[in-house]
């Protein structure tokens, strides 16, 4: 029996301005069989995105096919005729993007959304597609499925936004799905959910995919074959399991060794107390805030309630938790980016005004804060030496050949060519672009810089990279970190001290070694349990853990009473968790927890 989809000899050139062409991708071949998923995994400009998109006969602007085929059921889709490629988009063949709350339309209901193509196409009327959408909501496990169709976007949750995406292209039943690092945004409980769903219902419609990431971790958990791509060209092309636990190239190896461990104690590197000071860097005591405003000054949502926490100099501190725990909120009040309803922030042992307008110049270049996403962080009409040069000129007044040598400085801080001052934000990689996000917030000298989840949507070996000059810079000047992440393992390899953050509340905090060591809180036991490990299986292993199957495919839940993680909780108590604030339980060395539970209780 013929594949479903057979990559031939693949080339895809970028035709440059003198109208040669640079090839792209090279001669790359694989077969893609019913029921199979076959991954491609590497670094960022490997060119997996642009392999996956050939199999819609599709290439990006600039881009052109150059030689080879792909052929789906036999016939070659790039020599297609427009009008039956545009047939094939969507009924054969669906394409599933990295982010959800991009694809989706905040206007329109997710069931208006979810049929549409299937009812344009003719494949199914609008009753038939309204029946299948509820049946793929039931198979990708998703809440109330009779009435889901009804809700808007904003009304579900990232993980369930990221399934309803699988509904989408799954409703006019294609034959082959690509699916483009559809989980690198999400948070470890909502990932393993995804791909629990993913794997189920590729299964059950007979389907196949093609799955583009970086993340060999989870890779590992969904994939039947792997390709393993390098500047364009294949590396290596085996079974999951062969290429996992024998694999033969070199550059897999590094991609290997690139997985950082699941988190555990004694993986961070010791810091050095010669920048400490006798007042912490950045302090926040009893922090209550939110958004929306009600009367005498409250919020009318309170997402973080009474939150302390203390960040020494030249210390780095893990905000971890999942989406909508309050992370980046907690972030946003120690900028004055949101000002707290309740409670202070102190810098030096000085206290902040809680607004951001009403801190002084040198409060708020002492304070930096590093956005998640370069691409929308850095204006795209500067050049690197403009970005690079406004904080230079704002908060130190340096102009000219000053400022041109401070330039160059940072640059060679963040590794980077000096020609790059020269170049706008477009013509860097993801990499580059986060390390000149980096480098503008250091422009400032700050004493304490705020990353929210900086190194989420870079490959695997860049993020390693980044981390590694985080480190460097921490020793270099004494800087503190505040580093907000869904990634334990980085935290783990990165932080001095973690808090654990639940529906705003500190529901764990301590030294590294300390929280990733029993006992647990019951939650941080949830998050180290389901971050994926390097070996085929372990997903199927996972969802059968009771902290999975109390825990997974929940949503957070703000609540005033009792404690907010007692509907997901394998140790709840009825009556006194559901009722009741939970006490402060002191482990001794700062450790602490918050739950009705004794010591010895949150031992396996």
């Amino acid at each position: 029996m013929s594949a479903l989809l057979e990559v031939d000899e693949l080339w895809i050139s970028a035709r440059k301005d003198d109208e040669s062409l640079l090839p792209i991708v090279k001669g790359v071949s694989f077969n893609v069989d019913r029921g199979q998923v076959i991954a491609l995994i590497g670094e960022s400009g490997s060119g997996k995105t642009t392999i996956a998109l050939a199999a819609l006969g599709y290439t990006k602007p600039g881009l052109e096919f150059a030689g080879g085929q792909v052929r789906l059921e036999g016939e070659d889709i790039i020599t297609m005729a427009p009008e039956k490629q545009r047939a094939l988009r969507g009924q054969k063949v669906a394409y599933l993007a990295q982010s959800a709350a991009a694809t989706f339309n905040p206007s329109l209901t997710i069931g208006e959304q979810v049929t549409e193509s299937t009812v344009l196409h003719g494949i199914l009327n609008q009753d038939q597609a309204n029946e299948r959408a509820e049946f793929l909501y039931r198979a990708l496990e998703l809440p109330e499925p009779e009435r889901l169709g009804r809700r808007y976007p904003h009304q579900v949750s990232g993980g369930q936004l990221q399934r309803l995406m699988a509904a989408m292209a799954l409703c006019g039943k294609p034959d082959l799905l690509v699916l483009d690092e559809p989980t690198t945004a999400l948070d470890v409980t909502t990932q393993i959910e995804v791909l629990k769903a993913f794997k189920s219902v590729i299964k059950q419609e007979g389907s196949a995919a093609i799955y583009v990431t970086h993340d060999l971790s989870v890779v590992a958990q969904i994939a039947d074959q792997i390709v393993v791509l390098y500047a364009g060209e294949m590396q290596e092309h085996g079974s999951a399991k062969q290429v996992v636990t024998q694999p033969g190239h070199d550059y897999t190896r590094r991609l290997m060794r690139a997985v950082r461990p699941p988190p555990a104690a004694g993986q961070g590197e010791e810091t050095l107390s010669e920048h400490q000071r006798q007042a912490p860097a950045l302090e926040v005591k009893d922090i209550t805030a939110g958004y929306g405003k009600i009367k005498n000054g409250a919020s009318a949502i309170t997402v973080l309630r009474d939150v302390n926490v203390s960040i020494e100099r030249g210390h780095t501190f893990g905000v971890i938790g999942e989406s909508g725990c309050g992370k980046s909120t907690l972030a946003r009040v120690m900028a004055g980016l949101l000002p707290a309803t309740h409670g202070r922030v102190f810098l030096d042992g000085r206290a902040l005004e809680p607004a951001l307008a009403k801190r002084s110049r040198q409060e708020l270049q002492k304070i930096q804060f590093v956005f998640q996403m370069a691409d929308t962080a850095l204006n795209p009409r500067q050049r690197i030496d403009q970005i690079l040069g406004r904080p230079l000129a704002f908060y130190l007044g340096l102009k000219g050949k000053d400022k041109r040598r401070r330039i160059g400085e940072l640059l060679d801080m963040v590794e980077l060519p000096q020609d790059f001052a020269g170049r706008y934000p477009e013509e860097l990689s993801g990499g580059q672009k986060q390390r000149v996000n980096l480098a503008r917030a250091l422009a400032a000298e700050p004493e304490v810089l705020l990353c929210d989840e900086v190194i989420s949507a870079l490959d695997s070996i860049v993020g390693a990279n980044v981390i590694e000059l985080l480190k460097r810079l921490r020793k270099q000047t004494g800087v503190s970190f505040v580093f907000i992440s869904h990634d334990l393992s980085t935290v783990a390899s990165f932080a001095d001290a973690i808090v654990v953050l639940y529906a705003g509340r500190v529901v764990e905090q301590g030294s590294v070694d300390r929280v990733l060591s029993p006992p647990y809180h019951p939650y941080t036991r949830l998050l180290i349990s389901s971050v994926p490990e390097l070996r085929v299986g372990w997903l199927e292993e996972a969802m059968e853990t009771q902290e999975a199957k109390a825990g997974i495919d929940r949503l957070v839940k703000l609540t005033e009473t009792g404690c907010p993680f007692f509907d997901r909780c394998p140790l709840a108590i009825k009556g006194t968790c559901d009722q009741e604030i939970p006490p402060t339980r002191d482990l001794g060395g700062n450790h602490t927890i918050e739950c009705h539970r004794n010591e010895d209780e949150f031992l396996p």
